[in-house]
């Protein structure tokens, strides 16, 4: 199933692995596969995965403190935030609507 990435997301995507590079460059391509892993197994059985907010549901990345928040459309999935699992909860919320 095609996977698109909510603007924002794409921001916390970007901002998370220049935090990691900035610490070690082989850090940061670790956090990239294991983002781009939670995309494939989400890609590949978007239902599978735990409904956390109305049509929201959430994929864990391996290692990392990250959770791949998403929704299923009818021809896409929608990757809503590249979140934190430490961050506020629920800020994200807005973006179900834009």
């Amino acid at each position: 199933m095609e996977i698109r990435f909510h603007p924002e997301a794409l921001v916390e995507y970007t901002a998370a692995a220049d935090h990691y590079a900035a610490i070690d460059s082989t850090l940061a391509l670790r956090f990239a596969d294991a983002v781009e892993h939670a995309v494939a197994r989400i890609s590949d059985a978007p239902a599978a995965w735990p409904t956390i907010d109305q049509d929201v549901r959430r994929c864990l990345t391996r290692v990392f403190p990250f959770a791949l928040l998403f929704t299923v459309e009818p021809t896409y999935v929608l990757i809503v935030s590249v979140m934190h699992c430490s961050r506020e909860p629920g800020y994200w919320t807005i973006r179900r609507d834009r």
